[in-house]
């Protein structure tokens, strides 16, 4: 299953059941897993991890130098998980230190010439829209969609089962459950249709409805959004993803008040 145009790296390790399309680059130091599938042009480049059962389309890059003059030419790496779909002409960068590396999580679809930068972390089951744009240091937690043309700067988090609406900018955080559209970005809604699809109940979607109510209808600045939610919303899981999420970013999250006013 491995062509002898591509070009194999002696020391690359290759699982079973792999492919390797003509004209295909995999360095040394490669791990492969079994039933991946590279087509042709795609590049995985040293240092690169690839799990069972993915798919490297044509003209990817995975496992780039990374971007950043603090990489002094350190063997660093990048990890993907299984069942991960990676589209044409995508580029993730490695890290830029031995002991982090980026990593992409399992099940995810990375689509056309999007960009994913050093030591950027995404959890599993993601969405990277075409044109997407990660710097490095981005964190995207499980579940979330990133539609095309997104644009996410050094050191932003997307929360779980949010979805930053395309061309959207993001400087800051993104809770989870949310939609987040235009720009400047602000509050569009709860991603409550999708969240329903997958298993959410009417009370659990009602009770994080209320809580983004106090945090972006309320007028009110974030801390004092925070007491309100412990206050208003039935404790649970959701709930605690919310405030834990909020407080572990200092508070900053994109389109709400930061002004600290005491009730």
């Amino acid at each position: 299953m491995i062509s002898d145009k591509a070009h194999v790296d002696p020391a690359a390790k290759i699982g079973n059941n792999v492919t390797i399309s003509p004209f295909a680059f995999i360095d040394a130091d490669v791990e492969i897993g079994d039933n991946t599938v590279v087509m042709p042009y795609a590049s995985i480049m040293a240092g690169t991890r690839i799990g069972k059962n993915c798919k490297v389309y044509q003209y990817a890059i995975v496992g780039a130098d990374p971007q950043d003059f603090r990489w002094k030419g350190e063997k660093t790496f990048c990890y993907v998980g299984d069942n991960t779909v990676i589209r044409e002409n995508v580029i993730i960068n490695r890290g830029i230190t031995p002991e982090n590396g980026t990593r992409i999580g399992s099940d995810c679809f990375i689509m056309a010439k999007s960009h994913i930068g050093h030591d950027t972390v995404i959890g599993d089951k993601v969405v990277v829209g075409n044109g997407a744009t990660l710097a490095g240091d981005v964190v995207v937690d499980t579940c979330s969609i990133l539609s095309s043309n997104v644009i996410l700067h050094e050191r932003s988090h997307v929360g779980k089962w949010a979805v930053v609406k395309g061309g959207c900018r993001i400087g800051s955080n993104v809770p989870p459950f949310v939609i987040i559209a235009h720009n400047p970005a602000e509050f569009f809604g709860i991603n409550a249709w999708i969240m329903k699809k997958h298993g959410f109940s009417d009370d659990e979607i009602d009770d994080i409805a209320k809580a983004y109510r106090h945090l972006y209808q309320s007028g009110t600045s974030v801390f004092n959004a925070l007491k309100r939610i412990e206050a208003d919303v039935n404790p649970g899981e959701n709930r605690d993803a919310i405030l834990n999420f909020i407080r572990e970013n200092n508070l900053r999250v994109v389109g709400a008040h930061l002004d600290v006013v005491e009730d």
